[in-house]
């Protein structure tokens, strides 16, 4: 019987992992998985050797590097001399799972890499690691391909996951009519981010927006959607000022990203969810200024969003840092609801971001291809 070792580091690697997993079980019983991961992979039946209680952490406090180091250490001990896996599989997490990558190199146990560092972003020097270390990478974006194959490094384009994991669209009406809207206004879905500091840098600005968008139609309604992780206290100290009228929806985020006439993002996967149900968006997101200038100095794209990174060129807008005005974002908002050839435009081109993604199932292919490899 072959052995699988899956390494992820929080719950959106965790999550694709299960789906992976779930495709192998599918195609082999001939497999011993194991991993690092959280309750999708438990709920797998796969054996965890570590959960993220000692990974999701945000920061760079001394508990957070040694809780890392040990848990490094102990890992790679347990994979060269009790597990002996045939291959690893990394998901996300580059820089912990780079680490475990080059210590495993000469090892005999062959590593992959699914959803890979963004080199296209930031820190385009981790490729000189991921070919020295990694057999071959699997990428969820098209134009990442040009980038390894100009490396040399083995890789294959499976096909972004969320095409096959995101929901279907949901029934309009329904929605409407489960939380109170107004079938005759325009719904505009406000996404603040699920981290504390980007509701410190964006929600203020969002609601703002959102009243000058009130003032200038009365045929707007909002509908913020509340990240798990951000409790109701959190977020209603955000509204003590404003007297609109602003619908908070917990646990509904496909629901209004798919139902919108509209959206105000924070820069983020969700922009790719939004271009998957072709919903016109623009996105905005500010750091600290110094954040914002060190990002300026390793940046490798000229956009943030990633529908404009697939096609090459700004097709939604982007408010960032100093850009991330209320009366901005609420004219572009106004804009994207009421300017029909706007509309038409922007239809068109996330069609054809939604095309660029592939029809591919991403898990699939990456459970077929470590199969092959495997056996």
């Amino acid at each position: 019987m072959k052995k699988l070792f899956i390494i992820t580091g929080e719950h959106s690697g965790d999550t694709h992992a299960s789906y992976v997993v779930e495709k192998i079980q599918k195609l082999s019983q001939d497999i011993e998985i194991e991993a690092i991961g959280g309750e999708g992979l438990k709920a797998k039946g796969i054996k965890l050797f570590s959960d993220h209680s000692k990974m999701g952490s945000t920061g760079l406090t001394p508990q957070i590097i040694i809780d890392h180091l040990n848990l490094g250490t102990n890992l790679v001990k347990y994979l060269k001399n009790d597990f002996k896996p045939d291959a690893v599989l990394l998901i996300d997490y580059g820089g912990f799972n780079l680490k475990i990558a080059e210590a495993l190199k000469g090892s005999g146990i062959k590593v992959f890499y699914y959803i890979c560092p963004q080199l296209w972003a930031t820190r385009k020097g981790r490729i000189k690691k991921i070919k020295k270390y990694v057999d071959k990478v699997f990428l969820t974006l098209p134009f990442e391909k040009e980038i390894y194959d100009k490396e040399e490094i083995p890789a294959q384009f499976v096909g972004h996951p969320l095409v096959c994991q995101l929901p279907p669209a949901y029934d309009r009406q329904k929605f409407i009519e489960e939380n109170g809207l107004n079938p005759n206004k325009k719904i505009v879905g406000i996404f603040p981010g699920s981290r504390k500091m980007e509701l410190q840098n964006l929600l203020g600005t969002f609601i703002e927006a959102a009243e000058i968008l009130s003032k200038k139609t009365a045929d707007i309604q909002f509908c913020i959607a509340q990240a798990p992780n951000i409790s109701d206290e959190t977020l209603k100290k955000y509204f003590k000022n404003t007297k609109l009228d602003i619908k908070i929806l917990k646990n509904k985020n496909h629901q209004l990203l798919s139902c919108a006439d509209s959206l105000i993002l924070a820069s983020g996967t969700v922009a790719v969810e939004a271009a998957l149900y072709e919903t016109p968006m623009l996105i905005s997101y500010r750091a600290h200024w110094f954040v914002y200038f060190v990002y300026l100095c390793i940046r490798y794209t000229k956009f943030a969003a990633l529908p404009n990174i697939i096609l090459n060129k700004e097709i939604i807008k982007e408010f960032i840092q100093n850009k991330s005005k209320p009366n901005l974002i609420a004219d572009e908002t106004y804009a994207l609801i009421f300017n029909n050839d706007k509309k038409n435009i922007i239809a068109d081109d996330l069609k054809q971001v939604k095309d660029m993604l592939s029809d591919k199932c991403s898990s699939r292919e990456v459970a077929k291809a470590l199969l092959e490899e495997l056996q």
